[in-house]
């Protein structure tokens, strides 16, 4: 009885520490959507494809260095892992010093670029831990709970940074038209300096929790022993379709949820919203999110499961991106944050239906899957082309969006079988 009261313990030690985990994903990751705005004031950009470099720099380092953490991850074990990961996102946040005392956006982007390295050595070990704590048929409520607490912070964090890096921006903005170089240059400057305050904070609070993350208790999981099913009739980790086919709609899961989260600031603007109402647009979404992981921890999968939620919020997400392109002002502006809702279980239902079933080849395809996350840079960027097309523009541009729900459709009901082993 005691060996189970201590399992217990020992499994809701680790699905907190994990849960502190996504927290500071979330509160980090969702800064973007506060420093796109801000950087193209603050560095004077000249187009949305630009700014949208930010998504860019902090998605790619997920492409870039998913196969190198896997790797580190199987040297040092997941807690020295996800502490050196703390320490790493602690040097990209100590990075934003230079660059704002210079507003060099060149070092902006390489302070989100390290961030984004620290955060895929973090998510390459927490992801597939979560994934394979508990019986694989509930791996979307457990991430659905991961995934309110990264929301929560999500929702946190561009209020917080907004509230110091866009302070009376918009009389900022008029007055920089009437400006001399010299008045603007100091303007831009003070600007650019409001950051730097908020990201020492970042880095000391890293640094701290990167050192007490390696005195904590955290088991080790052997998934291979978890899922002994391991398939040795496959011979390939390449003739498991269905991971693949995860691996794309993971992609485009991630660059549709970025694009309703880190362009709506933006979009507020296009539609002629001031800056102090439209720094709240994109807490709205991922409040929309909170909501729905909320309703997958409560109906998957005694009531759901988790390939047909994913089914109805990938129709969701089309009917809801229709809505965004055919409507004007807080309606459109609405069914883009209502987006945070179709997208809510994606995640939790798409990894999982991944990478069921690939035992051996479990920590490789979680590294691919990580991988897909830089959805998130190249989508965002497509967006952002779209957006300054002059026959286009940033309403219209939303159209990318529902081929990408489409997809995800696809691989909810067909896709997630493709090349799985019945058993």
């Amino acid at each position: 009885m005691s060996s189970i009261k201590q399992n217990k313990n020992s499994y809701v030690i680790s699905i907190s520490i994990i849960g502190a985990l996504f927290f500071i994903f979330g509160f980090v990751t969702w800064l973007n959507a506060t420093l796109i705005p801000y950087l193209k004031i603050a560095c004077e950009l000249s187009t949305d494809a630009e700014a949208y470099l930010v998504t860019s720099a902090f998605y790619i380092s997920y492409f870039v260095m998913a196969l190198p953490s896997s790797w580190v991850l199987k040297k040092i074990g997941f807690k020295n892992g996800m502490s050196l990961g703390l320490f790493v996102m602690a040097i990209g946040s100590l990075v934003f010093i230079p660059a704002a005392l210079s507003r060099t956006y060149g070092l902006f982007l390489t302070g989100l670029f390290i961030q984004g390295t620290g955060l895929s050595i973090l998510q390459t070990a927490a992801n597939p831990y979560v994934t394979i704590l508990g019986p694989i048929e509930s791996a979307a409520k457990r991430i659905s709970i991961m995934g309110i607490a990264n929301k929560v912070a999500g929702i946190l964090s561009p209020l917080i940074l907004g509230v110091i890096v866009l302070d009376g921006i918009d009389n900022l903005v008029e007055n920089l038209k009437v400006m001399t170089i010299s008045e603007k240059a100091i303007e831009l400057d003070q600007l650019a300096e409001r950051v730097i305050l908020p990201y020492i904070i970042m880095a000391i609070v890293l640094v701290v929790l990167s050192i007490l993350l390696k005195f904590m208790a955290l088991p080790d999981i052997n998934e291979e022993e978890e899922i002994e099913d391991v398939i040795r009739k496959k011979e390939s980790i390449f003739q498991h379709t269905y991971l693949w086919l995860g691996v794309l709609a993971l992609f485009l899961y991630v660059g549709a949820e970025v694009i309703a989260v880190d362009t709506l600031i933006g979009y507020g603007k296009f539609l002629g919203f001031d800056f102090s109402t439209a720094k709240f647009f994109a807490s709205f979404t991922l409040g929309g999110m909170v909501f729905g992981y909320v309703l997958g921890i409560l109906l998957i999968p005694k009531y759901l499961k988790q390939e047909n939620a994913l089914k109805y919020s990938a129709i969701l997400g089309v009917l809801f991106s229709i809505a965004a392109i055919l409507s004007s002002g807080y309606v459109s502006v609405t069914a883009i944050a209502l987006l945070g809702f179709a997208n809510a279980i994606m995640w939790p239902a798409i990894w999982p239906l991944a990478i069921a079933g690939l035992g051996k080849y479990t920590k490789i395809g979680s590294a691919f899957l990580i991988m897909a996350i830089a959805g998130g840079a190249i989508l965002t960027l497509i967006y952002g082309t779209l957006s300054d097309m002059p026959a286009i523009g940033a309403q219209k541009a939303y159209v990318l969006l529902i081929p990408c729900y489409l997809f995800i459709l696809y691989f909810a009901t067909k896709g997630h079988l493709i090349g799985k082993s019945k058993k």
